[in-house]
Protein backbone atom coordinates (compact mmCIF):
# COMPACT_ATOMS: atom_id res chain seq x y z
CA UNK A 1 0.00 0.00 0.00
CA UNK A 2 1.97 2.79 -1.04
CA UNK A 3 -0.09 5.04 -2.33
CA UNK A 4 -1.93 7.74 0.19
CA UNK A 5 -5.93 6.87 -0.73
CA UNK A 6 -5.14 3.04 0.34
CA UNK A 7 -2.82 4.34 3.55
CA UNK A 8 -5.74 6.32 4.39
CA UNK A 9 -8.45 3.70 4.11
CA UNK A 10 -6.18 1.22 5.69
CA UNK A 11 -5.73 4.01 8.69
CA UNK A 12 -9.45 4.59 8.88
CA UNK A 13 -10.39 0.83 8.87
CA UNK A 14 -9.85 0.53 12.73
CA UNK A 15 -12.75 1.81 14.83
CA UNK A 16 -10.33 3.20 17.23
CA UNK A 17 -8.54 5.58 14.96
CA UNK A 18 -11.91 6.86 13.27
CA UNK A 19 -12.87 7.40 16.72
CA UNK A 20 -9.93 9.69 17.08
CA UNK A 21 -10.23 11.21 13.58
CA UNK A 22 -14.12 12.54 14.25
CA UNK A 23 -12.90 13.69 18.03
CA UNK A 24 -10.50 15.72 16.30
CA UNK A 25 -12.74 16.75 14.15
CA UNK A 26 -14.16 19.21 17.38
CA UNK A 27 -10.47 20.52 18.55
CA UNK A 28 -6.44 19.28 18.36
CA UNK A 29 -5.96 17.16 21.36
CA UNK A 30 -3.26 15.90 23.00
CA UNK A 31 -2.21 12.30 23.24
CA UNK A 32 -3.18 12.17 26.76
CA UNK A 33 -6.88 13.55 25.43
CA UNK A 34 -6.85 11.01 22.99
CA UNK A 35 -6.19 8.00 24.79
CA UNK A 36 -8.71 9.27 27.77
CA UNK A 37 -12.16 7.15 26.68
CA UNK A 38 -9.86 4.09 25.70
CA UNK A 39 -8.60 1.19 27.94
CA UNK A 40 -6.21 1.06 26.54
CA UNK A 41 -1.99 1.83 27.17
CA UNK A 42 -0.53 5.36 25.86
CA UNK A 43 1.72 3.33 23.72
CA UNK A 44 -0.84 1.90 21.81
CA UNK A 45 -2.35 5.32 21.36
CA UNK A 46 0.58 6.57 20.28
CA UNK A 47 1.12 3.22 17.58
CA UNK A 48 -2.94 4.35 16.52
CA UNK A 49 -1.77 8.01 15.89
CA UNK A 50 1.54 6.74 14.14
CA UNK A 51 -0.43 5.28 11.61
CA UNK A 52 -2.72 8.15 11.15
CA UNK A 53 0.51 10.05 10.61
CA UNK A 54 1.59 7.77 7.81
CA UNK A 55 -1.86 7.97 6.47
CA UNK A 56 -1.24 12.09 6.37
CA UNK A 57 -4.83 12.63 8.56
CA UNK A 58 -2.84 13.89 11.43
CA UNK A 59 0.15 15.67 12.52
CA UNK A 60 1.72 16.73 15.79
CA UNK A 61 2.88 19.66 16.98
CA UNK A 62 5.12 21.55 19.68
CA UNK A 63 3.60 24.06 21.64
CA UNK A 64 5.63 24.91 24.53
CA UNK A 65 4.92 21.69 26.73
CA UNK A 66 2.70 20.18 24.30
CA UNK A 67 2.22 18.24 21.69
CA UNK A 68 -1.39 18.82 20.19
CA UNK A 69 -2.27 15.82 17.48
CA UNK A 70 -3.95 18.35 14.70
CA UNK A 71 -6.18 16.67 12.14
CA UNK A 72 -5.60 17.44 8.52
CA UNK A 73 -8.88 18.01 6.86
CA UNK A 74 -7.33 18.38 2.87
CA UNK A 75 -6.65 13.77 3.08
CA UNK A 76 -11.02 14.57 3.09
CA UNK A 77 -10.42 15.96 -0.25
CA UNK A 78 -8.54 13.32 -1.88
CA UNK A 79 -11.02 10.66 -0.02
CA UNK A 80 -13.98 12.66 -1.34
CA UNK A 81 -13.29 12.92 -4.67
CA UNK A 82 -12.53 9.36 -5.19
CA UNK A 83 -15.84 8.51 -3.45
CA UNK A 84 -17.79 10.80 -5.74
CA UNK A 85 -16.12 9.58 -8.78
CA UNK A 86 -17.91 6.28 -8.00
CA UNK A 87 -20.95 7.48 -7.11
CA UNK A 88 -21.60 9.42 -9.79
CA UNK A 89 -21.11 6.51 -11.82
CA UNK A 90 -23.43 4.32 -9.42
CA UNK A 91 -26.19 6.65 -9.89
CA UNK A 92 -26.20 6.98 -13.82
CA UNK A 93 -26.37 2.99 -13.19
CA UNK A 94 -29.49 3.61 -11.49
CA UNK A 95 -30.58 6.35 -13.80
CA UNK A 96 -30.46 3.82 -16.60
CA UNK A 97 -31.91 0.98 -14.44
CA UNK A 98 -34.95 3.15 -13.61
CA UNK A 99 -35.45 3.94 -17.27
CA UNK A 100 -35.42 0.17 -18.42
CA UNK A 101 -37.84 -0.74 -15.86
CA UNK A 102 -40.16 2.55 -16.09
CA UNK A 103 -40.18 0.88 -20.09
CA UNK A 104 -40.91 -2.09 -18.92
CA UNK A 105 -43.75 -1.13 -16.73
CA UNK A 106 -45.30 0.89 -19.75
CA UNK A 107 -44.89 -2.21 -22.01
CA UNK A 108 -46.87 -4.28 -19.16
CA UNK A 109 -49.35 -1.59 -18.62
CA UNK A 110 -50.07 -1.53 -22.56
CA UNK A 111 -50.69 -5.18 -22.46
CA UNK A 112 -53.05 -5.04 -19.40
CA UNK A 113 -54.95 -2.56 -20.86
CA UNK A 114 -55.18 -3.94 -24.31
CA UNK A 115 -56.15 -7.37 -22.30
CA UNK A 116 -58.77 -5.41 -20.22
CA UNK A 117 -60.38 -3.80 -23.17
CA UNK A 118 -60.67 -6.96 -25.26
CA UNK A 119 -61.96 -8.88 -22.10
CA UNK A 120 -64.61 -6.10 -21.99
CA UNK A 121 -65.73 -6.05 -25.10
CA UNK A 122 -65.60 -9.95 -25.97
CA UNK A 123 -63.22 -9.91 -28.80
CA UNK A 124 -59.76 -11.78 -28.30
CA UNK A 125 -56.39 -9.79 -29.29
Amino acid sequence: MTDQLSRVFAALADPTRRDMVARLTEADHTVNDLAAPYDVSLQAVSKHLKVLEDAGLVTRTREAQRRPVHLEAEVFDLMTKWIERYRRQAEERYARLDAVLARMQDDEDATHTGTTTDQQTGTAS
